[in-house]
């Protein structure tokens, strides 16, 4: 990326001259990187700010393809869907779309047979996300994709969480619509891109240029575009690896906190989850006290995009956690520069914080 910070990286759309040209090819070098993580066409992918801009291209901009008729469109999103997804569903339900929910099991899982109950023939678009940003849990969204695909509808979803940290193929998924963040790979902040199958027609929702395919409108940042791609070539060489170790790491720290509290509930699957996600409940002691009693500890009682809200988490509330059950929850995230140690040093203090909690 600093090379194209401290030189110039001109135009990716005026190919008309030197620097032009330079910009272009690392902006096509970048999207076959980027297409090559999910197992996409590069000429499939539209880059756009982030995975909230790609999220609102696929949803508003498949609803003003198939023109706004009130009444005549469905669509089905399931109840765990990030706030960059339920909120372009409002708009169409402003619009006249009748929007219905999906509900997912105590596991946290959508199952497809809700869906297959759910569709219709006026059924336009499902959205379900690859993996929950909260609890961690993955979606079968081959099996969703297939049912889409015999039903008619496209599937779209926010795989922001899951790609680049588990396999993701657009083919065998039958996806017909998927957002990408960079930021949530290692990548920098600020852009992100859309998959759009052949045949699947968008409107845009920006308007003022012909950038990306005339879809996105505006000058593509290279330097990020750059980032982006190395982003994501690390991740298809490192994946595996990192997933097996972040697993074990996972394992540790979930076996140590049992041992000191024996009580503690896993919220969500572990089964079909994120290698690097544990969203825990300690029955009886408060989120917000626990976090407290560990203040070196970077972690969360809900959602990073809901910070700053007292409401409970929607995600816990899906599942059918009451009011006391959400307090009591605590999110972990393991990353790529998550380290043994940091493990070891990570459930000392919470094992001290749950002490104190106790004896208080």
């Amino acid at each position: 990326m600093d090379d194209y910070l401290e030189s110039g990286a001109g135009n990716p759309h005026a190919r008309e001259n030197r620097t032009g040209w330079r910009a272009a090819e690392a902006l096509d070098h970048a999207r076959r990187s980027v297409a090559a993580l999910i197992g996409a066409r590069p000429e499939c992918l539209v880059f756009t700010s982030g995975a909230t801009e790609a999220d609102n291209l696929a949803i508003l901009g498949l609803a003003a393809a198939f023109g706004d008729w009130p009444g005549s469109h469905h669509a089905l999103v399931s109840a765990i869907e990030h706030p960059a997804v339920r909120g372009p569903m409002d708009q169409l339900r402003r619009r006249g779309w009748e929007v219905e929910e999906i509900p997912v099991s105590p596991a946290g899982l959508v199952d497809p047979s809700e869906i297959a109950r759910r569709i219709q023939p006026a059924t336009r678009l499902v959205s379900v996300m690859a993996a929950n940003n909260e609890i961690g849990t993955r979606q079968p969204l081959t099996e969703i994709g297939a049912l889409c695909r015999s039903r008619g509808a496209v599937l779209h979803s926010d795989a922001a969480q899951a790609a680049g940290k588990v396999p993701l193929d657009v083919g065998e998924t039958g996806c017909g619509l998927m957002s990408l963040s960079a930021h949530k790979l290692y990548g920098p902040a600020g852009i992100g891109a859309l998959f759009i199958a052949p045949g699947i027609t968008l409107a845009p929702v920006l308007h003022g240029g012909a950038q990306e395919r005339g879809l996105r409108p505006g000058t593509v940042p290279v330097m990020l575009a750059v980032g982006f791609a190395t982003a994501a070539e690390i991740a298809q060489r490192e994946m595996a690896e990192e997933a097996q170790r972040l697993e074990a790491y996972r394992g540790r720290l979930l076996q140590g906190l049992r041992r000191v509290c024996p009580s503690l509930v896993v919220n969500g699957t572990l089964e079909a989850r994120l290698p690097g996600n544990l969203n825990l409940r300690f029955p009886g002691l408060p989120a917000e006290d626990l976090l407290a009693a560990a203040p070196d500890l970077m972690l969360s009682s809900g959602s990073a995009c809901a910070s700053g809200r007292q409401e409970p988490s929607s995600v816990l509330r899906a599942l059918g956690l009451t009011a006391e059950e959400v307090a009591a929850s605590i999110r972990i995230s393991l990353g790529r520069f998550t380290t043994e140690a940091e493990i070891d040093v990570a459930l000392e203090r919470l094992t001290a914080a749950i002490a104190s909690l106790d004896a208080g």
